[in-house]
């Protein structure tokens, strides 16, 4: 089993350490309050559960994940990080983390910006493209014929490897949507942003499984559409 280090414990973050106990890992959270303030969760998830600060979940995990307003990613622990892989689930939300030059004018994505901010760590970007109550209520064992997928970006292929073992552990296959420059296919107002989970995103209302056929070709057709449109 894995030991997972959150920076971040909102939804996204909560989420994530609840499917990665029930799947047997431990988890040490953090949030920007401290860990005294997550003493209700830290005994929710029981066990297997523990809290820190970013820095001491950065040196537990040996994957992280980074699930944090983008405005703040310069404040992710570089030393404690080096040589590890990251998982990052940010979206860009110009109406709250401000205007990012090199966003808007797309010369570079999200989980860039991460990898550039962490040049020794291997991040992958996941979890990004669907609401934290359908990643709770989607999990199914493999093989499963109503089992969901999720995609992922990242330069590293073994790092890329290891997050899928770990989204399979918790009840997901994954679609390899390549390295990080194509994590744009899956950011928000895209069709592979939560739109294979529900009819009704962003409502967490009835949550239907994707699978990988259907998130590939979503992830498709945001380069069909972007080829239009250039």
């Amino acid at each position: 089993m894995t030991t997972i280090g959150l920076i971040g414990s909102g939804h996204i973050g909560s989420t994530v350490a609840r499917l990665a106990v029930d799947a047997g890992h431990d988890v040490v959270l953090s949030n920007s309050r401290g860990p005294e303030t997550l003493t209700g969760l830290v005994a929710e998830l029981g066990e297997h559960a523990s809290a820190a600060t970013a820095a001491g979940a950065a040196a537990a995990g040996e994957i992280v994940v980074v699930t944090i307003p983008l405005v703040k990613y310069r404040e992710v622990p570089v030393e404690p990080l080096r040589g590890k892989i990251v998982i990052d689930t940010n979206n860009y939300y110009p109406q709250r983390d401000g205007h990012i030059a090199e966003l808007d004018d797309e010369s570079t994505t999200v989980s860039e910006l991460l990898q550039a901010h962490l040049p020794e760590s291997k991040v992958v970007k996941a979890f990004n493209n669907i609401h934290f109550q359908h990643l709770v209520s989607l999990p199914r064992p493999a093989g499963d014929p109503g089992r969901s997928a999720l995609p992922i970006a990242g330069d590293d292929a073994a790092a890329k490897k290891a997050v899928t073992d770990l989204l399979d552990s918790f009840g997901y296959d994954v679609v390899d949507a390549g390295p990080l420059a194509e994590g744009w296919r899956f950011q928000r107002d895209t069709a592979a942003y939560g739109v294979p989970y529900t009819d009704s995103w962003p409502s967490p209302a009835d949550p239907r499984p994707g699978g990988a056929d259907l998130v590939g070709d979503l992830l498709a057709r945001a380069q069909r559409y972007r080829d239009m449109t250039d």
